[in-house]
């Protein structure tokens, strides 16, 4: 018999789908909606005059960076005076918020009682004042002061048998500055267990551009993206994941570029535009977004790509001169692709082969090519091998290295890519290392740390002990996500650095501390004068951010002051390293990094400069490529084409409109027609007739991987123009139906876009849930 594990039902209080509206998806995204929605939300949850004084620091030189996105500003001379979108004003209102969780909130709710609540209700409670603790046998948590709560942190990483059962985990929301010293706390502990939320993301995409082009960050700037002659963007909805991506992509338009979206979904962003600083374009029909859109199969991206590169190679469309300077490998990629069938192609790939042939002949036909992408890609099983596949594109056709060309991987998190520069990273490099060591005389772990995936293992399997969470939502945001939560559970301490209350806070260690945090909002005078951090965007600008907003309440602390806290409790006081100087100014900090993170030489000064400054890149720069024998590399991929049976769809799982990763700001999902409901599996109306269901039903989902299978009860089917056999839903509801050995190949990132489910009518009173 497959095993199966139960997700728990919706929780009690959520409205669900009882009161679920549907109607038409929208053809275009942003215009006087989003601008009145934005307002709206800040007014809410700020009020009137904290709103004002506080969007219009976003983005703005002497103010914050949003945390909503790592979209790259434009120039200080040209930055406009409204430099957000809705879904950054609303994370900027969500942190904002005048509502708090007070210690009164913790005595009067249960852990046990909050378990039952989702993490939209969770968030709406407002802003952590207090540091707390769940005590060993309680089921509440209860004030402690920060000194204990260090003393405490302290002693258990002394107690551990090996450094490598703490796992510090950290989201992309936290500054450069914060994510320099939480890996060297780690590495000074003795481990390199450091999972980010790169792991989930765009890890694919850094493992394949490190194999071909020796780095594993974009290679183009903003004016690029502005200037390219064609750009294709590809699994990334724009209008709800980057919106400020819109106003870019309308300037290409507008100087003559044209631009190609592959997607399964007809999504808003990637069919027309409505700037709404434009009165002519918001108020009008807006701008077309893509020329052509080819609506690709879940998973079909590497068919399709690899369709593209034939015709290329038929058609002799090369730019031989750049190819023989510098790659490698054209040869073997010609005879590989020959012997790929078109069969195969078009069924993979779910398109024809003269839509493909279309797309082919306009990257013949432009000047410059980029190629954006985000998540759709990055989530597959064979994702590498498909942004693998796009590099060969930009590589036969000379787009890397000249203006208006190049990889374009879109990140989410507003310094998820800095963190990772700053040595966030469970198998660093031994150049990273040897520099830690000679700045602070400590002896670095060499030993690969666990990624996300196999944090969650460690955890289960019982060789970790300790977890330290800075940020994010672990316990909701990973795949297996029931599984994660008992992990969790059942280890000796856990530890979450936050600004709001998560449904993660409710998986607690024997003993689990909950430490408040300033938000990027906020003034930080730690050591006595404002502090200013910085982050690091998708086109590697490094610039500051610092908050204005008095903060929530006195007890908070910084990141950075946290961080330092539990070292100096941790390590001896006569450890090497100045923790309490860094304490003091960040600029100590920064000199560290200047002299140990290549790039950011003359650190504190190059800061000042208008914009901040961008980070080296050899293959934009120079044409250089880092690796091994200083060439590009064209990669061969095999096709694995997959066959569904009948029963089957392929499932992606990804966000509202009205959502940021697993932050839920409203039950709605204005673009895709959906109001007041998250527990909805939308699929296509031909596969709703095929499969003998009916748009409105309730269903349970079933996925199944290596004979296991994952089991979600309570969605409605919703029809929806979808790629045929493919269906949509939401995170983190949806996440219990990722297996956590369903990952993509050498990222080890978990399959979130191509799960094989069937669909049955819902068994309400069916097996207990786990919890």
């Amino acid at each position: 018999m497959t095993p199966r594990i139960f997700a728990r039902p919706a929780p009690t209080e959520d409205k669900g789908d009882r009161d679920l509206t549907v109607h038409e998806p929208g053809t275009w995204a942003t215009g006087i909606p989003a601008a009145v929605n934005a307002v709206a939300t800040g007014v809410q949850q700020m009020g009137a005059v904290r709103t004002a004084q506080t969007l219009l620091k976003v983005n703005q030189v002497g103010g914050f960076d949003c945390q909503s996105c790592a979209w790259p500003d434009e120039d200080p001379g040209s930055r406009k005076r409204v430099a957000f979108c809705e879904n950054g004003a609303r994370a900027v209102a969500d942190e904002a918020t005048l509502r708090r969780v007070t210690n009164d909130f913790f005595a009067e709710n249960s852990i046990s009682s909050l378990r039952e609540r989702s993490d939209h209700w969770l968030g709406e409670q407002g802003r952590l004042t207090h540091p707390m603790i769940r005590r060993k046998g309680s089921d509440h948590y209860e004030p402690v002061s920060w000194r204990e709560s260090f003393e405490l942190i302290g002693a258990q990483l002394q107690r551990l048998d090996s450094p490598d059962e703490a796992i510090f985990y950290t989201s992309g929301r936290t500054e450069n500055e914060t994510a320099f010293l939480l890996q060297l706390l780690a590495r000074q502990l003795g481990t390199n267990n450091l999972p980010d939320c790169s792991n989930m993301c765009h890890e694919s995409s850094g493992v394949a551009m490190n194999a071909t082009v020796g780095v594993g960050k974009g290679t183009v700037t903003l004016q690029d993206v502005e200037t390219a002659d064609l750009l294709i963007v590809a699994g990334q909805n724009p209008g709800t994941n980057h919106p400020r991506m819109l106003t870019a992509l309308g300037e290409a338009k507008k100087n003559g570029g044209s631009i190609v979206g592959i997607n399964p979904l007809p999504e808003a962003g990637l069919l027309r535009f409505k700037d709404p600083q434009s009165p002519k374009d918001a108020m009008g029909r807006g701008q077309v977004i893509s020329d052509e859109f080819v609506q690709i199969r879940l998973a079909g991206d590497l068919a399709f790509f690899q369709g593209v590169n034939k015709i290329l190679l038929e058609r002799d469309a090369l730019d031989k001169v750049f190819i023989d300077e510098y790659t490698t490998g054209l040869a073997e990629l010609r005879e590989h692709l020959a012997s790929i069938s078109w069969e195969d192609i078009e069924y993979a790939a779910g398109v024809p082969r003269a839509q493909i042939e279309d797309v082919a002949q306009r990257v013949i036909d432009a000047r410059s090519v980029i190629v954006c992408w985000a998540l759709g890609l990055t989530q597959h099983v064979q994702s590498v091998a498909t942004i693998q596949e796009i590099v060969n594109l930009l590589l036969m056709t000379g787009n890397i290295g000249r203006p208006g060309a190049g990889l374009c991987p879109v990140r989410g998190h507003s310094n998820v890519q800095g963190d990772r520069t700053q040595g966030i990273y469970e198998k660093p490099t031994e150049e990273f290392l040897a520099a830690l060591e000679t700045e602070f005389g400590i002896s670095a772990p060499r030993r690969h740390g666990y990624d996300t995936v196999e944090a969650v293992r460690a955890m289960a399997d019982g060789t970790a002990r300790f977890f330290f969470q800075m940020g994010g939502n672990f316990a909701r945001v990973t795949g297996d996500s029931d599984i994660t939560d008992a992990a969790l559970r059942s280890l000796d301490m856990t530890v979450y650095v936050s600004t709001k209350l998560s449904g993660t806070h409710l998986s607690p260690g024997e003993v689990s501390l909950i430490l408040p945090t300033l938000g990027r909002t906020e003034l930080d005078r730690t050591g006595g004068a404002p502090q200013r951090l910085t982050v690091e965007d998708s086109m590697s600008m490094v610039h500051a951010t610092q908050g204005s907003l008095k903060p929530p309440s006195r007890m908070l602390m910084s990141e950075p002051s946290i961080l330092v806290g539990i070292a100096q409790e941790t390590f001896d006081p006569s450890s090497p390293v100045d923790w309490g100087e860094m304490i003091e100014d960040y600029s100590v900090i920064r000199d560290h990094i200047s002299r140990v993170v290549p790039g950011f030489e003359d650190f504190e000064r190059r800061l000042d400069e208008p914009g901040g400054f961008q980070l080296p890149n050899g293959p934009r720069d120079s044409r250089t490529f880092a690796t091994p024998d200083g060439k590009a590399h064209f990669t061969s991929s095999p096709l694995h084409v997959l066959r569904l049976p009948e029963d089957r769809l392929l499932l992606q799982i990804s966000r509202s409109h009205d959502q940021f990763n697993s932050t839920i700001y409203a039950l709605s999902d204005r673009y895709r027609g959906i109001g007041e409901g998250r527990r909805v599996i939308l699929v296509n109306n031909q596969d709703i007739t095929r499969l003998g269901v009916t748009s409105g039903q309730i269903v349970d989902v079933t996925s199944e991987h290596d004979g296991e299978q994952r089991f979600a009860q309570g969605f409605r089917v919703l029809s929806y123009p979808t790629a045929p056999g493919c269906a949509f839903s939401y995170f983190p509801e949806a996440n219990v139906l990722v297996h956590n050995t369903h990952v993509a190949e050498k990222s080890n990132t978990p399959v979130y876009k191509s799960l094989q489910i069937s669909l049955a009518p819902t068994t309400l009173e069916g097996p207990a849930p786990l919890r």
